[in-house]
C-alpha cells in the first residue's frame, strides 16, 4: 500500500513556520505528564481568580486546538482548510453547564449554526453533546429505566423537544447532524432518543448520526441490533465510530461500584472491535453512513483498502474521516489531497468556557501511548524540510 502519511510537506502546507514551532513547542509540552498535570492546575486556578491570562492561552493552546470564539471568528480556518480539500465541523465546545437557562442556550447556539452552514459546502456537518441539551443525572436516570418524578418528566419532555427541534433543522437543511456519545451510564437515553430522530429524520438519506464508541465490548451488537430494526422499520443510519474518550472514568466507576467493565479487555480487542464495525458497516452502505472518527494509521489504511476493495469511490458522500482540529494533519489533509472525504472537528467558543474542553484534549493525548510521539516526529521531520 502506497503509505501517504508520511508526506508532511502536504500535512503541513497551511503552517506557517511559525505555527509550525508552536505546534512543536505544545506536543513537547503535552508529552511531559507531570507538565500537564501542574499546567491543568494552574490554568484552573487562574480561570477561577479571573488572572488575564486569556490572551496568552489564546496565542497558544487555543488557536491550535480551536477555530475561534463565534463561529465568524471559524471562517479563516475553514476556508484555508476548505482550499486543500478538509471540510470541518463546528463544534461548540462549551462543557459542564447543568441549568435550562445553559440548555436553552445550546440549542439555539446550534440551531444557529445550521443556518450559518447551510450555504457552505465547507461545512457539511453540525454537531453537540447529549448532556448539552439536558441534566447528565436525568439521562442516567432514565437509562436506568427508574421512575420519574412529574417535575422530571416535563423536564425529560424538553429534552426530547430540543432533540427534534435540531433534527427537523437539520433535516429541513440538509445538513447532516453528529451526535457525540459520552459516559456509558447515560447512553442508553440517548441512544434511544437518537434512534427515534432517525426513525423520523433519516427516511431518505443519513442526517442524523448517532456515535459508537468501540471500546465498548457491546457496541457491535448494538450496531447489529439498530441495522436490523432500520431495515425492518424503513430508515438511514448515519453512526461515527469512535475509539472512545471516557476509558478510565468508564473502568473506575466500574470497579467502584462492582460491575463488570463496559470496556474491551485490551487496547487490542479495542482495534479489533473497531474495524470489525467499519466492515460492518461498508458491508451495509445502503442502510448505514459512516463517518470514522480516527487518529489510527492502520485503522485509516484499513478503510482505504475496504472501499478500494468494494469499488466504493472515495468521495461517496457515504463515507467520511474525520479528525480533530490541531491533531493528526498528516492523515486529515494527505487523505484529502487523495480524494477522500475528510472533516476537521473544529471547535469554538469563548475562551474561559472552552478551557475545559482544551484541558480534557492535553490529558487524552498524554494518555495516549504512541499519539504524541508521532505528532512529534512528523512535526520535526517537517521542520527539517524547511531547515528552520
Amino acid at each position: 500500500m502506497k503509505h501517504i502519511f508520511e508526506n508532511t510537506a502536504t500535512a503541513f502546507a497551511l503552517k506557517t513556520d511559525s505555527e509550525l514551532e508552536r505546534a512543536y513547542f505544545l506536543f513537547k509540552m503535552i508529552a511531559n505528564e507531570p507538565l500537564v498535570k501542574m499546567g491543568t492546575l494552574m490554568t484552573n486556578f487562574a480561570i477561577k481568580a479571573h488572572l488575564p491570562v486569556e490572551g496568552l492561552i489564546r496565542a497558544t493552546v487555543f488557536d491550535h486546538f480551536c477555530g475561534g470564539v463565534n463561529e465568524e471568528d471559524c471562517l479563516p480556518v475553514v476556508d484555508k482548510m476548505w482550499g486543500k480539500g478538509v471540510c470541518s465541523v463546528l463544534d461548540y465546545s462549551v462543557e459542564g453547564k447543568e441549568t435550562e437557562a445553559t440548555f436553552d442556550e445550546a440549542l439555539h447556539k446550534i440551531l444557529k449554526i445550521l443556518t450559518f452552514v447551510k450555504e457552505l459546502d465547507s461545512i457539511p456537518f453540525a454537531v453537540f453533546k447529549p448532556s448539552g441539551f439536558g441534566r447528565f443525572a436525568l439521562f442516567q436516570k432514565v437509562s436506568s429505566n427508574l421512575e420519574l418524578t412529574p417535575e422530571e418528566k416535563v423536564e425529560w419532555e424538553r429534552v426530547i423537544a430540543r432533540f427534534d427541534m435540531v433534527c427537523k433543522k437539520a433535516c429541513d437543511m440538509e445538513v447532516a447532524l453528529l451526535i457525540d456519545g459520552e459516559e456509558s451510564w447515560m447512553q442508553n437515553a440517548a441512544d434511544q432518543l437518537v434512534e427515534d430522530m432517525m426513525v423520523k429524520y433519516n427516511t431518505e438519506k443519513a442526517v442524523v448520526f448517532n456515535t459508537l464508541q468501540m471500546y465498548r465490548w457491546d457496541r457491535l451488537e448494538y450496531l447489529e441490533g439498530l441495522h436490523k430494526r432500520a431495515a425492518e422499520k424503513g430508515f438511514k443510519v448515519g453512526l461515527k465510530v469512535v475509539r472512545g474518550a471516557y476509558l478510565e472514568k468508564e473502568n473506575k466507576r466500574a470497579k467502584e461500584k462492582g460491575y463488570p467493565t463496559p470496556i474491551c479487555a485490551s487496547k487490542k480487542d479495542t482495534d479489533i472491535n473497531f474495524d470489525a464495525a467499519v466492515i460492518y458497516i461498508l458491508d451495509n452502505l445502503d442502510v448505514i453512513s459512516l463517518f470514522c472518527g480516527t487518529h489510527n494509521e492502520a485503522s485509516s489504511y484499513a478503510l482505504i483498502d475496504l472501499l478500494k476493495s468494494k469499488n466504493i469511490e472515495g468521495s461517496d458522500s457515504r463515507v467520511w474521516f474525520g479528525q480533530l482540529y490541531g491533531m493528526s494533519d498528516h492523515i486529515s489533509f494527505n487523505l484529502a489531497d487523495e480524494g477522500y472525504n475528510v472533516a476537521k472537528y473544529l471547535p469554538f467558543g469563548p475562551v474561559r468556557d472552552v478551557m475545559p474542553y482544551l484541558i480534557r484534549r492535553a490529558e487524552e493525548n498524554t494518555s495516549v501511548a504512541g499519539q504524541t510521539t508521532r505528532e512529534l516526529t512528523l512535526l520535526k521531520e517537517e521542520r527539517k524540510r524547511r531547515k528552520i
